[in-house]
């Protein structure tokens, strides 16, 4: 069986995926991600094979465009309603519309049996509507976007798809879900549970981050992705760091990219600014995660039962973040006054780390996701949609 990976051009919207292109691989599939360089660089680090379709995307200027100077989107227009979760999509909708065309030539070279796109490419549904095979989208995790997105894209792209033959944008044969139930958003569509299996890019962990820490100290790592330093979140880490000045029994892990290291100020004893390092190498022995909301670091964190602290920034990461508290696996502070306040950042530490309850919930999540199918059983359901 052939399959074809599609993704929108932000390598963290293709990153679920890699589990089960593995897993198609290891059952002696073929599979190829074609997409814009920012996805194919990422897929040949992760050892799967790509094909560049179109030019490198940028998709950060799109945001860093409005920001002034040393301003983060969620200090300017604050956190996102889910009235506008819709409107949040129109980039895909465009996206879709002008690479359909280039996509649909590629897989009518390569011949795929299936195809299989995250939940923002909307192309991969039209392609395959095109060659009459079957299409699969998964989700990146908690998906407050898909369902209130549909009918403006099914608008949007009704042309094209009357132009390739078809009587609308078509729904997907296959709905991949990584949520365990509790962080399923109620705007989703039902879809068929994959596991989430933990994978956070390429990278090595310095050997003391690999062992836990010393005797009597907790462990936090901070880690909010890079997209937040980049739109200006060096003064909200600032505010994080000092959040663990004088916490003599906890030790402090954050990543970030170096170029932005001096950009956060005196740093305590206790915390230790390092170079981005996949979670999934480290996070065995941690004890709670500080994050910005982003589904897959969201779910790795879950993957291993850690209480969080969660920041939402843009988007889609408020949603995320809030089901996280639902659950009680998490504390949120959603605007921008109590993150930037270090006594809020502190007192939220805390609580997650001395209250057992969030631990409990974090377990809770970490066990139901680790009873959902793995990648590997699902390979046997796109092999029968295939056929």
């Amino acid at each position: 069986m052939r399959v074809l990976m599609l993704s929108t051009p932000f390598p963290t919207h293709f990153t679920p995926m890699v589990p089960l292109a593995w897993a198609l691989m290891g059952a002696g599939h073929e599979v190829t991600v074609a997409a814009q360089p920012d996805v194919t660089d990422a897929a040949r680090a992760a050892g799967i094979p790509a094909a560049d379709v179109g030019d490198r995307f940028h998709g950060l200027d799109v945001l860093r465009r409005h920001l002034p100077d040393g301003v983060r989107p969620l200090e300017l227009m604050g956190p996102t309603p889910p009235e506008k979760m819709a409107g949040a999509t129109k980039l895909w909708e465009t996206h879709a519309r002008y690479l359909v065309g280039s996509y649909l030539e590629f897989a009518r070279e390569w011949g795929p049996d299936l195809i299989v796109s995250e939940q923002m490419e909307l192309a991969g549904q039209l392609v395959a509507g095109a060659l009459g095979i079957p299409s699969v989208q998964h989700r990146w995790g908690v998906d407050p976007l898909s369902g209130p997105s549909r009918a403006s894209a099914r608008d949007f792209l009704f042309g094209t798809a009357e132009r390739l033959g078809l009587d609308g944008l078509p729904d997907p044969d296959l709905l991949l879900d990584p949520c365990p139930p509790a962080l399923r958003h109620p705007s989703a569509a039902p879809g068929e549970p994959i596991g989430h299996v933990p994978f956070n890019g390429t990278g090595t962990a310095p050997d003391w981050l690999r062992r836990p820490a010393a005797d009597g100290m907790r462990r936090v790592v901070v880690c909010l992705g890079r997209q937040t330093l980049v739109l200006n979140g060096t003064g909200l880490y600032r505010s994080i760091v000092a959040a663990f000045e004088g916490l003599a029994d906890v030790e402090a892990v954050v990543t970030a990219d170096a170029a932005f290291h001096q950009g956060f100020g005196p740093v305590p004893d206790n915390v230790r600014v390092v170079e981005p390092v996949p979670l999934n190498l480290f996070l065995r022995d941690c004890d709670a995660v500080v994050h910005h909301g982003g589904a897959n670091t969201t779910l790795t964190s879950c993957s291993f039962g850690l209480p969080q602290v969660a920041l939402p920034q843009i988007v889609d990461q408020f949603a995320s973040a809030e089901l996280l508290a639902a659950a009680g696996a998490a504390r949120v502070l959603g605007e921008a006054a109590p993150q930037n306040d270090p006594g809020r950042v502190r007192e939220a530490v805390l609580d997650v780390l001395d209250d057992t309850r969030h631990l409990k919930s974090a377990r809770e999540l970490r066990d139901d996701m680790a009873a959902m199918p793995s990648p590997a059983r699902v390979v046997e359901d796109l092999e029968r949609l295939a056929a």
